[in-house]
């Protein structure tokens, strides 16, 4: 039997480049080797304000997206998050066992928090409780995440180990955060000192998926490099040039120091066409199968089988919880 994988996108806003090099590509390629879970996170989309027709309209395209990288919904379950009521309800219950210490520490409300930022919710607040429950419902040996979402699986690790000493039974199965070593964390193009983001302000730094290819081109051309002139990979001293490299690297199968040695004397001009020409290529290929994905009747049958197949998981891994915990009076 194969071991279980269970990983989200959270998609407040359309997917990109980064979103498909350090987790889309990833679930296309463990499918084979795991029962792949991978579900569309909305409720914790509305952790912040969003507009109702421009979140269905990134819900919808980014189920599409799902299965235009390649994602088999017969080898994988894919579904909605709010299509398993257990999310929500086991997310409560998680709250009812994590400490506000904990939750204080999580580095995403903390930075917010400490930047003044008005208007922070709950729900913001909460989140790590519920994808603690979106992870621990499906009993999954590996969450592949990036290296900044390691705190998030060590609070779920802790809050599992926790109920299961409470109530003296193993409920829930301890997650192992899964780093992929290449293109984990692909870096804006305008600031490659922080994560290529849908909140980039400028949007010059953010590859979408669903750009138009001359768009996506010229982003890449105006991408920022540095004054040194040499192709190397050095995130240090050359940030720009590096995240140039992964992107290339995490695309092309090629090594970073193939890509040195290709560019070897060469300008940057010369090395950003040749990332163009590549993330063009991937983009080109995504598109086209993303349309005939959206103009088909598939998203539905895709959704309503994956809701129905992480049902049967979740509903009795909740009752388990449970039981466990006291709060069932009826066999069923």
């Amino acid at each position: 039997m194969k071991d279980r994988m269970l990983s989200g996108i959270k998609p407040t806003g359309q997917l990109h480049l980064g979103s498909y090099i350090g987790a889309l590509r990833q679930f296309v390629n463990f499918q084979d080797d795991f029962e792949m879970v991978a579900f569309i996170a909305n409720l914790h989309c509305i952790t912040v304000p969003q507009d109702p027709q421009t979140l269905q309209k990134n819900l919808r395209d980014c189920v599409a997206l799902y299965l235009a990288c390649g994602l088999d919904p017969k080898k994988s379950i894919i579904f909605l998050q709010t299509d398993v009521k257990e999310h929500a309800q086991l997310g409560y219950i998680m709250c009812c066992h994590t400490y506000m210490g904990e939750l204080n520490r999580m580095t995403q409300f903390k930075d917010k928090a400490a930047k003044g930022e008005a208007s922070l919710s709950g729900g913001l607040y909460t989140y790590p409780c519920l994808m603690a429950a979106d992870i621990l419902l499906y009993d999954p040996k590996y969450v592949p995440v990036g290296d900044d979402q390691d705190q998030h699986v060590e609070l779920c690790r802790d809050v599992a180990a926790r109920m299961n000493n409470r109530y003296g039974q193993e409920l829930f199965r301890l997650p192992e955060a899964y780093n992929p070593k290449v293109g984990a964390r692909i870096m804006s193009l305008q600031d490659p000192l922080h994560k290529m983001s849908k909140s980039d302000g400028i949007n010059r730094g953010c590859i979408y998926l669903l750009d138009p290819l001359d768009e996506a081109r010229k982003k890449i051309m105006t991408a920022i490099t540095d004054s040194i002139g040499h192709v190397h990979y050095d995130p240090e001293n050359q940030p720009g040039v590096s995240n140039l490299m992964t992107i290339m690297s995490a695309l092309s199968g090629q090594s970073l120091a193939d890509i040195e040695k290709d560019y070897e004397g060469k300008g940057y001009g010369e090395f950003k066409k040749g990332v163009a020409d590549v993330v063009c290529d991937q983009l080109n290929t995504i598109q086209q199968a993303y349309q005939k994905v959206i103009s088909s009747d598939i998203l539905r049958d895709v959704l309503e089988d994956g809701a129905r197949r992480a049902s049967a998981i979740a509903g009795p891994k909740l009752d388990l919880v449970q039981r466990a915990i006291g709060m069932e009076i009826l066999d069923r």
